[in-house]
């Protein structure tokens, strides 16, 4: 996998999202299971770790820190704060909290988790509009001085948020969800990012399933699956959907490739600062999405697929309205 740039960091071109070892989809796998692909992907020359606070209310950073301290030189790893679990008396529950004092203690509580010293990029997982982005971004820059993180990025920000951000405290990654189903980034933040030297790190670039045509019936979907919470994934938005995919799984067999090398491919071949992170917790979808980086197309290939699938053919919301409210992209412009 040819090399890219995360600021002065360099990466794999395919990064490893490592949410789906604790979080989202249901019951999480077997540690066993977890670890086996984790190790897979480091040995096929993965070196982008991706995790969070959030995941498994810090199970994740446990996970990841013990599989990979042995191997902490060769990677590059990725974490965020700000959104995290907080135990009230009927239980954890997901707290967006951005306040200095918090983000210190976030990162501080990985650190511990992750058992390393530094974390090479640190995201405000979530902007927490009751914070002043400024106020958020300075705690952070102070940890990059401190020597506890290396550098900063953001994640489901606005153009607009994300300028004012970078005027504190250079910004090297923005993580938000781009695949072809979900392009709000192309309005503005994509450009933003390029004016700033930003790299996007792109979550979900599968869809979440949809776009490697192997999810068929979201009603076998677990009852914890975060997708059924998802407008896309409701049954009537979803049988849509699937009509309008046919046209992209011929063109994969076209091409020679799987659906999902199809989505990861057009991707990367949007600018040499994407980075997909994709998650899986099989060896053998970490090897299929990885050979999405031997898949060359041409730009009216590039073209043909962009326009086959949009945010405008799409039936249903990317996410419920309590979960959109928490995202920072009504000024996507």
């Amino acid at each position: 996998m040819n090399p890219r740039r995360i600021g002065p960091l360099t990466v794999s071109s395919i990064g490893l999202g490592c949410m789906s070892f604790s979080h989202a989809y249901g019951t999480p796998p077997p540690d066993e299971r977890a670890e086996r692909v984790i190790l897979a992907a480091l040995d096929r020359g993965v070196t982008l770790f991706d995790t969070a606070a959030l995941y498994g209310f810090g199970a994740n950073e446990t996970l990841v820190g013990r599989v990979l301290r042995a191997h902490r030189s060769k990677i590059v790893l990725a974490s965020k704060g700000g959104l995290a679990g907080v135990p009230f008396p009927d239980g954890m529950k997901r707290v967006i909290d951005g306040r200095p004092e918090t983000l210190r203690r976030n990162c501080e509580d990985s650190l511990g988790r992750l058992g390393t010293d530094v974390i090479d990029l640190y995201y405000l997982h979530r902007w927490d509009r009751q914070v002043p982005i400024e106020d958020s971004i300075g705690a952070m820059a102070d940890l990059v001085k401190m020597g506890k993180v290396r550098t900063l990025g953001l994640s489901e920000v606005s153009a607009a948020a994300l300028r004012r951000a970078h005027a504190v405290h250079p910004i090297v990654a923005v993580q938000s969800e781009y695949s072809l189903w979900s392009r709000v980034v192309e309005i503005a933040v994509l450009g933003a990012c390029r004016e700033i030297g930003a790299t996007l790190v792109a979550f979900s670039p599968l869809a979440r399933g949809y776009l490697t045509g192997a999810l068929r019936d979201v009603n076998a979907l677990e009852p914890k699956d975060i997708r059924r919470q998802m407008p896309r994934f409701a049954p009537d938005n979803y049988a849509a959907n699937l009509q309008k995919l046919t046209r992209f799984l011929a063109m994969a067999g076209e091409v020679g490739c799987t659906p999902a090398q199809l989505a990861i491919a057009w991707l990367l071949h949007q600018g040499d600062d994407i980075v997909p992170i994709p998650g899986t917790t099989q060896l053998a979808h970490l090897d299929e999405n990885l050979g999405a980086a031997n898949v060359r197309l041409s730009a009216q290939q590039v073209a043909y697929i962009g326009a086959l699938l949009h945010d405008r053919t799409v039936a249903g919301a990317r996410y419920s309205a309590a979960s959109q409210s928490e995202v920072d992209t009504e000024q996507f412009g």
